[in-house]
């Protein structure tokens, strides 16, 4: 391996990191990676100072144009439009589980599409990624002042809408194994149970699968979808607890074969929003690594 592509693969993961956040899709944050390479291999590397910066700032830059060109895409979006979901194969330790939960959750990257794509880059290189000010501007070619109050108005706007609870990993971790075993044995009693009175449910199925045009809200009537789902499919439904985007969440397999992916919060008593992605395209990559090798 020669230098170049020893330097590119040391910041393969976080220029990785970067584009997902950004996009919410793995798909695309993958060609942004590989653009970047591409740039990278042409460059003229003996008039780069800082390699680690010049791929950020590449890659940065690339995915706000990529951003802008899905927010166009995603405005004519069928029903609700939820993120990518990632599979993290190694269960990780109680404090990952808290750190990555807030800037990786699918919730967070929900929340994060309401932002405009330099903001978001903004918030994300300050806030996730603990960069100076100085280099924001460079980035997204702003000056810090600017890039000062787009981050400000970025948490302001990410503060309304954040979970309402700070929950613990292994109450969040008892509730989920809890519900799962309820979906397990078809319990619509120990469902309903579990599902806070105003918990809501929003489904992302792409106009490919059956969805919610808009969220599905109680805990009565979101018990009632899966047990529905139960009754519909009996015994060829199963369920596994899985580490989702950084949090526990569930996935559930109809004959076999992945037919979603939940990501939850929870109070540390109960359920209070499921966000379930059903659309077949964004369940491919998931798919894909849950084959048996």
């Amino acid at each position: 391996m020669d230098d170049a592509t020893h330097t590119f693969q040391s910041q393969r993961r976080r220029l990785q990191g970067i584009a997902y956040r950004m996009l919410g899709s793995i798909a695309e944050a993958e060609e942004v990676v590989q653009d970047a390479w591409l740039r990278w291999h042409d460059a003229d590397r003996s008039a780069i100072a800082n390699a680690e910066a010049w791929l950020v700032t590449t890659t940065t830059r690339m995915a706000i144009d990529r951003l802008r060109s899905a927010k166009v895409q995603r405005e004519h979006y069928v029903g609700y439009w939820l993120p990518e979901p990632r599979l993290d194969q190694t269960p990780p330790s109680p404090e990952q589980v808290l750190e990555r939960a807030e800037d990786l959750s699918v919730a967070f990257l929900t929340l994060l599409e309401r932002l405009t794509p330099e903001a978001r880059a903004a918030f994300l290189m300050r806030e996730v990624f603990d960069a100076d000010y100085d280099e924001v501007a460079r980035t997204i070619g702003k000056s810090e002042a600017a890039c000062r109050q787009l981050v400000s108005r970025a948490k302001a706007q990410l503060r309304e809408t954040r979970p309402r609870f700070t929950v613990a990993p292994e109450a969040h971790l008892r509730v989920l194994s809890q519900f799962a075993e309820a979906l397990t044995h078809g319990s619509f009693d120990a469902m309903k149970s579990l599902l806070s009175e105003d918990a809501e449910l929003i489904g992302d199925g792409g106009g490919k699968v059956p969805s919610f045009g808009k969220p599905l809200l109680g805990g009565t009537r979101i018990a009632q979808l899966f047990y529905a789902t139960r009754l519909r499919f009996k015994d060829a439904v199963q369920v596994e607890l899985a580490v989702i985007n950084g949090q526990w969440g569930v996935l559930r397999f109809i004959d076999g074969a992945l037919e979603s992916v939940q990501a939850f919060e929870t109070d540390g008593e109960r359920i209070v929003r499921i966000h379930v992605q059903r659309n077949p395209d964004k369940l491919r990559h998931m798919a894909m690594a849950l084959k048996p090798v």
